[in-house]
């Protein structure tokens, strides 16, 4: 079965770190970009961070820089998102893609949920208390 797992959503106060994991099964990240998405309710999903397998290229939400990190395993089925010094308006349902991206398109498009119509995972909850 040929999915996208992602996990490590919870409660934390403002200030704290959690870390996000998006597993595959089924295949390996080889070749493709992976990217967090997030939603809030009654809000669009917005990107937060890419990684690119193929070139280990990372992209960043501006609210992110700096707090966040994007991360790959050695043998490319996790991706990790750490999440550091977290705030209140972090808080979301944390969704994983990814898709074959050409690399030279990356930079442009990674944010764009329309992109990614191959794999999504499902969402975890991450909730930060002020």
């Amino acid at each position: 079965d040929v999915q996208l797992q992602a996990s490590g959503g919870g409660l934390v106060q403002a200030g704290g770190s959690l870390r996000l994991s998006c597993e595959a099964s089924g295949f390996t990240f080889d070749h493709y970009t992976i990217t967090w998405f997030r939603q809030a309710p009654g809000r669009r999903h917005e990107g937060v961070s890419c990684l690119s397998s193929t070139d280990g290229s990372t992209f960043y939400a501006d609210s992110v820089k700096g707090r966040f990190t994007i991360s790959i395993d050695s043998a490319k089925r996790t991706v990790f998102l750490q999440m550091n010094s977290l705030k209140s308006e972090d808080t979301a349902v944390y969704y994983c893609a990814a898709e074959r991206i050409p690399p030279t398109l990356v930079q442009a498009t990674w944010s764009e949920p329309r992109v990614y119509t191959n794999y999504w995972g499902q969402g975890t909850q991450v909730t930060v208390s002020s």
